[in-house]
C-alpha cells in the first residue's frame, strides 16, 4: 500500500501532523508512506521512522508555478498512491491530492475543493468552542477508523539531528557556557505580529530570570529576519541585569534542527505561539508558552502532561481569540497585558527542583 500525506506552509502545522504519521504507521504497517511538504517545515518530518520518503515542494512565482505544479502532478500521480491524506486544506494541495487520482482521497469539506477528495471531514472556521490543532488533523483520520490519539503515545515528535546537537555544543562552548549550567531558551520572534511579545517584556523578565541564579545561562534566540530585533533584546536584558549580564548570550542564529537540539538540552523555553514553541514540544523540555490572539486550547503543546508546560496570557477579553488581521482595539492588548512578572513567576514554578 503507498499512502500521501499532504501539509504545506507553517513550521506549527507540520509539527501537528506528527502524531498522525505515527498512527497511520501502527494501522498500516507495511505501507510505504510518502510526506509532501515545502522547504521550511522539512526539518521537521526528515527523520521520521515512519516516513519512507519526503517530497519539497516549492514556491515558484508567477506562470513558473503552473508549469511546475504540472510536474508534480504528473510524479504524484505516477506513484500510484492508493490513499492520500491533505492535512493542509487549500487550493493548492485540493489540486496536488486530486491529480494523484489515489483511490482514497481524504480532505476537508471545504466550499470550491470538494471535488478534490472521495472521502470529506466536516470542517469549521469557527474559533470557538476552541479545539485543539492536533485534534482537527486527527479528524481526517475518523474515516481510517482509528481511535482518539493519546497525548502521551502521540505526542508530536521531531526526531534530533545528531549533527545539529554537535553543532549547538561547539558553539555554546565556544561561547563559554558549562556543560552543566541551566539553560533557559527565550525565543522573541514570531512571524506574526499579532503574537509578539513587546522587547522590552522579554528582557525585563530575561534579565530577572538570569539574576535569581547564578548558574544560569539565557540565550536569547530568533528567527533570521529578526536578528537585530534579538539583539537588541539581549542588550537591554544585559543592562536590566547588572552584574548578571554575562549570563544573558546571543550564540548566533539557529535553523530549526539546532533549536530543537539547543532546547532539548535546556532547562526551559520560552516564547510565543510561533512554529518554534511547536519544535520545543517535540523535545521533554518544560515550556511557558505566551498566547495573545491565539488559544492554549488549541495550540499548547501536545505531548506527555507530565512534563511541565504552563500557558501565559492575558485572560479572556471579548476581541480574543482573532483571526489575526486586524487588532479591534488597536492595542494589542492580549499580549501587552502579558506583564514580566506572569512569565518570570511561570518560568521559575518551572525550574523549582
Amino acid at each position: 500500500m503507498r499512502i500521501l500525506l499532504i501539509r504545506l506552509r507553517l513550521i506549527g502545522d507540520v509539527v501537528f501532523t506528527t502524531p498522525a504519521i505515527g498512527a497511520i504507521k501502527r494501522r498500516f504497517p507495511e505501507a510505504r508512506i510518502t510526506y509532501l511538504v515545502e522547504d521550511p517545515a522539512e526539518p521537521v518530518v526528515r527523520h521520521h521512522p515512519a516516513l519512507d520518503e519526503i517530497l519539497v515542494l516549492e514556491r515558484p512565482r508567477g506562470l513558473a508555478r503552473w508549469t511546475y505544479d504540472l510536474r508534480v502532478a504528473r510524479e504524484l500521480r505516477s506513484k500510484r498512491f492508493d490513499l492520500v491524506i491533505d492535512f493542509h486544506g487549500g487550493p493548492r494541495s485540493g489540486l496536488l491530492t486530486w491529480a494523484t487520482r489515489a483511490p482514497q482521497r481524504i480532505g476537508y469539506d471545504l466550499p470550491g475543493r470538494r471535488w478534490s477528495y472521495t472521502t470529506r471531514v466536516p470542517w469549521t472556521r469557527s474559533l470557538v468552542p476552541p479545539r485543539h490543532s492536533v485534534l482537527n488533523q486527527w479528524a481526517l483520520l475518523d474515516p481510517l477508523g482509528l481511535d482518539p490519539p493519546d497525548r502521551g503515545r502521540d505526542a508530536v515528535t521531531m526526531v534530533t539531528d545528531g549533527a545539529a546537537a554537535d553543532r549547538v555544543t561547539q558553539r555554546l562552548d565556544a561561547a563559554g557556557v558549562e556543560r552543566g549550567a541551566p539553560l533557559i531558551v527565550i525565543h522573541v520572534s514570531a512571524g506574526n505580529p499579532f503574537r509578539r511579545w513587546p522587547a522590552a517584556a522579554f528582557a525585563s523578565a530575561a534579565a530577572s530570570l538570569a539574576s535569581e541564579d547564578s548558574r544560569r545561562r539565557v540565550i536569547i534566540t530568533s528567527g533570521p529576519s529578526e536578528r537585530a530585533a534579538a539583539e537588541a533584546v539581549a542588550e537591554h536584558a544585559r543592562i536590566l541585569a547588572g552584574d548578571n549580564s554575562a549570563a544573558i548570550l546571543r550564540t548566533g542564529e539557529f535553523d530549526l534542527t539546532e533549536l530543537q537540539a539547543l532546547v532539548d538540552r535546556a532547562a526551559l523555553y520560552i516564547g510565543g505561539d510561533s512554529g518554534p514553541l511547536h519544535i520545543a514540544a517535540t523535545t521533554r523540555t518544560p515550556i511557558v508558552a505566551l498566547f495573545g490572539p491565539t488559544l492554549p486550547e488549541r495550540s499548547m503543546p501536545w505531548r506527555d502532561p507530565s512534563i511541565g508546560a504552563i500557558a501565559v496570557d492575558a485572560g479572556p477579553l471579548p476581541c480574543r481569540p482573532c483571526h489575526q488581521r486586524h487588532c479591534v482595539p488597536g492595542d494589542f492588548r492580549c499580549l501587552t497585558m502579558i506583564s514580566p512578572n506572569m512569565v518570570v513567576d511561570a518560568a521559575e514554578r518551572l525550574l523549582a527542583p
